[in-house]
């Protein structure tokens, strides 16, 4: 991208003063289940409680609201595998124009569903997010619509960097943060954000096992093809761009990244839901899992984890019961 994270973050600043008005600030929680399991002070950003249940509406938002009224006017165009989805279809009522979805043939039943209640045109095509992304792009091109990427666009990126703002107000002291990752955006959009504000604050991603791109093409040293297995992460499943601006803020300012197992992932998410009586979804899961594995490693840290989202539906739940 070539920015760096302190003129990353003031696009961050920027976009809240867009968007702020339409957001919820969601709040940050004590968690006592892994400030016992680490012997740290652990945090989790309850951003599932975010209107339309993800951080996803924070980059959506910015993306729209963004445009102006004559390039907006004929609708917008995206690509999900549910969350950004919904958030692009929600920042365009606010907005006042269509969106048109584009999703993999797996995506999530309940996603698409609140992505059509809130008015979304949505379409099915490929396996993987990245054909779905390409699809979308070539509908966008030909029809002279803007596209919304879900998290290949430094504005998107900004508007997920809002996010960060607020945990830097919300935990004292702060000293660990524990991101989920999938196409990169969310953690880009923090890390940017919060080096600026404090480079020493360390900045963890973590990925389910059985879909781990981001932190294989890290690896890697670049952008690889890798196929998916099923997860209860579908939020971060799938591939990401060739071109994907987040590669390299991630390689840049995440400071080491975790993979953690399908049960783990159940497991993390049916302690949280049982003590905290609020439903999240598997990629939240997922960053709460790295978090326990991490474990005494964190130990005296002040420890921020995000629990990003909370689209889960029956059948997902009854997977993560089956693997407890």
């Amino acid at each position: 991208m070539g920015d760096t994270p302190a003129m990353q973050a003031a696009a961050s600043h920027q976009a809240a003063q867009r968007i702020g008005s339409y957001l919820a600030a969601t709040p940050s929680r004590r968690n006592g289940w892994l400030s016992s399991a680490c012997d740290a002070d652990v945090w989790v950003k309850q951003e599932y409680l975010q209107h339309t249940g993800s951080f996803k509406l924070r980059g959506a938002l910015n993306a729209v609201l963004s445009l102006s009224p004559d390039l907006r006017r004929n609708g917008v165009v995206s690509a999900s595998s549910g969350n950004h989805g919904a958030g692009v279809a929600y920042a365009s009522q606010i907005a006042g124009c269509k969106a048109t979805i584009f999703v993999p043939e797996h995506a999530s039943a309940t996603k698409v569903a609140a992505m059509r209640r809130l008015g979304a045109d949505v379409r099915h095509v490929g396996q993987d997010s990245v054909i779905s992304e390409a699809e979308a792009r070539t509908f966008a091109d030909q029809n002279g619509l803007p596209y919304i990427s879900p998290y290949n666009d430094p504005v998107i990126m900004a508007g997920q960097g809002t996010l960060a703002l607020e945990m830097i107000k919300q935990i004292p002291l702060l000293s660990t943060v524990i991101v989920s990752v999938g196409g990169g955006g969310l953690i880009a959009g923090i890390a940017a954000v919060i080096k600026s504000y404090n480079p020493h604050i360390r900045v963890i991603g973590a990925q389910p096992i059985q879909s781990a791109v981001m932190i294989e093409s890290v690896r890697a040293g670049s952008i690889v093809e890798l196929d998916s297995d099923d997860t209860l992460s579908d939020g971060t499943a799938g591939g990401i761009e060739a071109d994907s601006l987040t590669f390299e803020p991630y390689c840049q300012m995440v400071d080491s990244t975790i993979l953690v197992s399908e049960r783990h992932i159940a497991r993390a998410m049916a302690t949280y839901i049982d003590a905290e009586h609020h439903l999240i979804e598997g990629a939240a899961g997922v960053a709460l899992a790295a978090c326990e594995k991490l474990g005494s490693a964190l130990r005296g840290h002040v420890v921020g984890v995000v629990a990003c989202g909370a689209g889960i539906g029956v059948k997902r739940l009854q997977d993560v019961f089956a693997l407890l």
